[in-house]
């Protein structure tokens, strides 16, 4: 196989460069910023991300899109979900020349409710079969260490699904096929609200219990979602729905619950986007939210990390609404972002909802 581009150079686009470097595998690993892939060029570590890690000599770095996807074979998309159409534009036909292109992306565009690999196939008209997603339980940091990892590729072509689980493949991150692509990616996308919820619960201290019905009422909500979206239920059950969920819920590892976490402890979504240095949330709502932070692509000290979460709780928000979907939790998790509402009332009001029977929601 001849060269693969990796377009987004935070902590997974490192990992998944680092992971198909030790291939042997020609890389180009794609920087929004020139100072990063220089850094990269001359110290082989990315100093914003994973910055412990040595990259394979296979794996160059560039800030120029244009040439790091000019005759590549694979394209692999890595970039925020809400900077993932801009990226697109700005590769053009060049991108639109890869013979596949992966999302490993996770989340949901807020004005489209397109998820990435429908962003891609949008802006790409014929690209249906070339496209593939890449998800599941799968922290950057443990690629990189080598620990047991697996994932899941959807795509609905399955020769294209197929030839994507080797590609990524290792002796120690093992890759499974499906060709169910919406399940694969709103499991991968939801699955960051939930983590908010279930890290404001560990700040608010209410212990395992609390936990494990979070998980559990949070896997409810995502499958019946994306069930209305065509997803089949036994996806959900998966590494891309629940293996993905249990990771991002419980892990130390996990941004989302980081935030979750702060807020449970009484930190606003300002104080925190700002200590994180992540991409700020659209400015929106009243309250903890309510001063503008920035646009949704703005990047601050060097690199911003994204948690998905905070924007993807948004766009479900709507889609809840405008489908007659009940996602209470998403609801919830929105209100705390957005409005204000205080983490400690908005279980309250959790709690309290009307009783009914578990398979009714």
């Amino acid at each position: 196989m001849s060269s693969i581009a990796v377009l987004g150079a935070g902590s997974f686009g490192t990992a998944l460069a680092y992971l198909l470097g030790s291939k042997g595998l020609e890389v180009r690993l794609w920087c929004r910023r020139k100072d990063q892939a220089e850094s990269i060029r001359q110290s082989r570590r990315n100093p914003d991300y994973l910055a412990d890690t040595i990259l394979p000599a296979s794996v160059a770095s560039t800030s120029d899109l244009a040439a790091a996807v000019r005759g590549v074979e694979t394209v692999v998309l890595v970039t925020p979900t809400h900077s993932l159409r801009e990226t697109i534009r700005t590769g053009g036909g060049s991108l639109d020349g890869a013979k596949t292109i992966v999302c490993a992306s996770k989340g949901i565009e807020n004005e489209t409710f397109l998820t990435p690999t429908q962003i891609v196939r949008s802006l790409l008209p014929g690209s249906d079969r070339r496209v593939a997603a890449l998800s599941g339980p799968s922290f950057a940091k443990e690629i990189v260490r080598g620990v047991p990892t697996a994932v899941t590729i959807a795509s609905l072509a399955p020769e294209t699904a197929k030839e994507m689980q080797a590609l990524f493949r290792t002796p120690t991150f093992r890759t499974y096929t499906s060709g169910d692509l919406v399940g694969v990616e709103l499991g991968g996308a939801m699955k960051n609200v939930i983590a908010i919820a279930a890290g404001i619960c560990d700040g608010l201290q209410f212990g395992h219990n609390a936990r494990a019905a979070l998980i559990t009422r949070g896997l409810a909500e995502i499958t019946r979602m994306a069930v209305r979206l065509g997803a089949e239920p036994l996806t959900l059950a998966g590494l891309s729905g629940l293996g993905d969920l249990v990771l991002t819920c419980t892990g130390d590892l996990s941004r989302n619950r980081t935030v979750g976490l702060r807020l449970g402890q009484g930190e606003s979504l300002d104080a925190i986007v700002k200590g994180m240095h992540m991409v700020p949330p659209p400015a929106t709502g009243r309250g903890a939210a309510s001063r503008p932070l920035g646009s949704p692509g703005e990047t601050v000290a060097g690199g911003a990390m994204v948690a998905e979460g905070i924007h993807t709780a948004r766009s479900a928000r709507h889609f809840s609404r405008k489908q007659g979907v009940e996602l209470p939790i998403t609801e919830k998790v929105y209100e705390v972002l957005y409005e204000g509402l205080p983490p400690r009332r908005a279980v309250e009001e959790l709690m309290g909802r009307e009783l009914r029977a578990e398979s009714t929601g």
